[in-house]
This record gives C-alpha cells, structure tokens and sequence, in this order.
C-alpha cells in the first residue's frame, strides 16, 4: 500500500476529487492548509495598505492505495492539479506499512 500526499491549489480542489473517483479512489482526507515553497508567498494590496502574505492557502490530499495503483494516481493528481503556475504543488508517495478499518478491524487492503 502507498500512501499519497498531495498539496494542491484550493480552487483545484472538486476537479481532482472528480478525476480519483473516476479512476477507481475510494476515498481521501482533505485538509485546508497554509505553507509556501519556491515562491515564498508574495505582497497584496488591502484598503491602499501593501503587506506580505508568507503562507499561501493550500489543500493537503492523503490518499491510501494499493501500491499497483499509486502511479495512476500520482499521474491523476499530476495532470489535473497542473495550471503551469508557480505555486500547482507537491506530491509525495510514501510506503503504508498497515491499515485497519476501525469498524470492522479489516486489515490492509481489505481495510481500504
């Protein structure tokens, strides 16, 4: 299993849960976040006031998958999260060493 965790654009959000659905993802866990990368924030114009905004608003995507599975997903995320901006995100993929549905106690792929 593999776990995806992708940082995304906000307003990106409903088109990437459409794309995953359609290929097969089960379910996600969507957080609002703040962070910034390469473009370390940027400077906005409020009421004439110029300040700095440091942390740019994100979604955080994690995504548990059968490890077969976790390149389609990536290259899902990849291709529908893609504005060519500076800012689209980051995907990581990590190893999942156990999963349990707390329910049912199903384990591993089962538990998914």
């Amino acid at each position: 299993m593999k776990l995806i965790i992708a940082t995304i654009k906000p307003f990106k959000l409903e088109e990437v849960r459409e794309a995953l659905t359609d290929i097969g993802v089960r379910g996600m866990m969507v957080t609002e976040i703040k962070g910034f990368g390469s473009q370390s924030g940027h400077t906005e114009i409020y009421r004439g006031a110029e300040y700095a905004v440091n942390f740019v608003p994100k979604i955080k995507l994690e995504i548990v998958v059968a490890a077969s599975m976790a390149d389609q997903v990536v290259e899902t995320v990849k291709s529908t999260a893609q504005t060519g901006k500076i800012g689209d995100g980051k995907i990581f993929v990590l190893d999942v060493a156990q999963a349990v549905r707390v329910r049912t106690g199903e384990m591993d792929g089962d538990a998914l």
